[in-house]
């Protein structure tokens, strides 16, 4: 035999005995094991995607499998995680696990269950029971999900003094139990009669639901003259359930500012992000909305089984698959002072147009009362309000007067009447002749000369109106307030009739009531003064873990260049001298101007300054009317959107408050 024949003979024989190794290989493993382990795979990912109509099913039809598999976790509305365990084999039957986790809410329900398999032939075919999908899991039974609502935080006030907290009320609405089907359309609209709401709006929503529902109406804190208990069963089906409700002490307590709590409706829900869910309480404005994943805290939840059919007299979904408790909602600690803000409240129920009361505490920048006024319509004008501040300015000017020079003492010109570039400014009406001329800048600022201020435009610029503002704490950021608020807008450039009219708050010059509180608290304080009503903003968390952002809304404050007649501007904060200079002007408003009234308030001396400041396209223009003050501890504004002068209007509801105020 040649080389090359050995060669191939040798090759021959390695192959053929690789080939019979293999051979014996694949038959020792055989055992099934591999098909049995694809089929729990198969198995596990189908679940998962609640999908089994294309599996070999035995014990129950493949497609009424899958019919079942849907109904049973329809109510839990999610997908599970399923993964299948080691595989234990029999001869033909296969066991193993079935590992399922579920996000329910914000907690997450694992558990396992086991399957079996059978091979029939060459394929693997699951046994179907409703064990395989839950333990204990019944034939006939499907699972839904309860939420346990997790208790509402607190709002606090001064002291810790509770101000929201769960109080007693009355669900009112139809029981769809009590009343027939073809009597639910006119119960409705009886009810809405009764309760004040629209007919057809109530009816279509008891119409909408199911047969067992309650549809509530109204909630209300207690019975009145017109909604009676006797009146509300009167009406077929009308039913009132006593419960409570995360409420303030009245129906209008602060409203804009905390905001109010209720149902989420179908925009929040969408706009959650999966936070919110039908059924969910949730805060709308205000405070309550604005730190709602605070104050909300996380619900519980409980995987029940309902049976297919109910019995008379059996309780369904007693049966708990899983639970997790609630995690109640951090209660919100806020500055505000219980009896100045209804004292505030009370101050403006009977003003018409929009207003405000705002109260501060200089020596900590604490928000004891912001109360916007029924005119507001629901608005928080106190903090969110953007109107010229009219001459209450004149405080600003002067103190950038005083870094020009001046004293109190200073004297300046006040003519009855003034022109600039073709306009012509004025005086209040009313003003006294006596006060006309040359007079000293306490005496101009103590009867308000508008045109001694807008004379002072020409050794005042415009950027150093706006340090001024910001040295009294305004137009400026405010990170401890904690609420929405607006702090203010000066511009840092204007000329002309725009200077002139910065000069005595108008123009482009926007305050709230809050800004003029902070301005007057900083001059009582020595220091500007930043306002504080949020105490614990920081622990608010929104549900990704961010935390939630409590700065303030404020005009951010713009640059520009002194004019070659004025000092350069100065970022400074006001000092104590400063300081005492504008509480000497301001206490000449009340022992020598126009807020003489003010003289009866009792207790420490008062020190203020009025603002009127026109708008609108009237002839005459229509006017806000402003004051704000100091009273020891105690720095006020007050604000009428459309009320005329300051003094006459703001004036006599800021003594009637501090006099209140004690």
């Amino acid at each position: 035999m040649s080389q090359m024949g050995k060669l191939k003979m040798q090759q021959g024989f390695v192959l053929g005995l690789v080939a019979l190794v293999m051979a014996g290989s694949l038959t020792a493993c055989d055992d099934g094991r591999a098909g049995a382990e694809g089929a729990a795979k198969q198995l596990a990912s189908s679940l998962a995607a609640l999908d089994v109509g294309s599996l070999a099913v035995e014990g129950k039809d493949a497609a009424a499998a899958n019919e079942q598999l849907k109904a049973v976790f329809e109510g839990l509305d999610a997908k599970p995680s399923v993964s299948s365990g080691d595989v234990k084999l029999d001869g033909d039957t296969a066991t193993f696990p079935l590992n399922y986790s579920w996000n329910i809410g914000s907690a997450k329900w694992e558990y396992s269950s086991e399957a079996t398999l059978k091979k029939s032939g060459d394929k693997w075919a699951v046994q179907w029971n409703p064990a395989l999908l839950a333990l204990e899991l019944s034939d006939g039974e499907t699972l839904s999900v309860k939420t346990v609502p997790a208790q509402r935080g607190q709002i606090l006030g001064a002291g810790d003094a509770p101000i929201v907290e769960d109080r007693p009320v009355f669900r009112v609405g139809i029981d769809k139990t009590k009343v027939p089907a073809e009597q639910a359309d006119s119960s409705a609209r009886s009810m809405a009669a009764l309760l004040g709401l629209d007919a057809d709006e109530y009816a279509k929503q008891v119409a909408a639901s199911g047969p067992q529902a309650f549809v509530e109406g109204l909630v209300l804190r207690a019975y009145t003259a017109d909604i009676t208990e006797a009146k509300i069963k009167a009406v077929p089906g009308g039913v009132s359930i006593l419960d409570s409700m995360a409420l303030a002490p009245t129906r209008t307590f602060a409203r804009a500012l905390l905001g109010s709590v209720g149902q989420a409706n179908a925009e929040q829900i969408e706009k959650s992000n999966g936070a919110l869910r039908a059924g969910d309480t949730t805060g709308t404005g205000g405070l309550q909305q604005k730190y709602d994943s605070l104050l909300r805290g996380k619900d519980g939840a409980e995987v029940v089984a309902t049976p297919a059919e109910k019995t008379e007299g059996e309780t369904p979904g007693t049966k708990v698959f899983f639970s997790s408790l609630p995690a109640p909602g951090t209660t919100l600690k806020t500055t505000l002072d219980l009896k100045l803000q209804q004292l505030a409240e009370e101050t403006l129920a009977g003003i018409e147009p929009a207003s405000a009361i705002v109260a501060l505490r200089p020596s900590t920048g604490a928000v004891l009362a912001a109360a916007s006024g029924p005119g507001s319509n629901g608005y928080n004008t106190a903090l969110l309000g953007q109107y010229a501040p009219g001459s209450t300015f004149k405080m600003v000017d002067s103190l950038a007067m005083f870094r020009n020079g001046a004293t109190p003492d200073s004297k300046v010109e006040c003519p009855s009447t003034l022109n600039v570039d073709g306009r012509t400014f004025k005086n209040a009406e009313g003003y006294p002749e006596t006060s006309l001329g040359s007079v000293t800048l306490r005496d101009a600022f103590a009867h308000s000369c508008n045109t001694a201020f807008i004379n002072a435009r020409e050794t005042v610029s415009q950027d150093q109106l706006e340090s001024a503002a910001q040295a009294l704490g305004v137009a400026v950021e405010a990170p401890k307030l904690g609420a929405d608020a607006f702090l203010g807008s000066v511009p840092g450039e204007a000329e002309g009739t725009e200077h002139a009219a910065s000069m005595i708050g108008q123009g482009k010059v926007l305050f709230s009531p809050l800004s003029a509180a902070v301005m007057a608290a900083s001059v009582a304080n020595g220091a500007p003064v930043s306002p504080q009503l949020v105490l614990n903003a920081d622990a608010a968390q929104d549900p990704s873990g961010a935390a939630t952002p409590t700065e303030s809304v404020s005009a951010s404050p713009s640059s520009a260049s002194a004019t070659a007649s004025a000092a350069p501007a100065s970022t400074k904060p006001i000092t104590k001298e400063e300081a005492a200079s504008l509480a000497d002007m301001m206490r000449a408003v009340v022992t020598s101007g126009h807020a003489g009234f003010l003289a009866e308030v009792p207790g420490a001396p008062v020190g203020a300054k009025t603002g009127t400041a026109e708008f609108g396209n009237d002839n005459p223009p229509k006017t806000h009317a402003w004051i704000v003050a100091t009273h020891g501890d105690l720095a006020v504004a007050v604000f009428v959107e459309d009320g005329g002068l300051g003094a006459t209007t703001s004036g006599p509801l800021l003594k009637s408050f501090l006099t209140a105020a004690g």
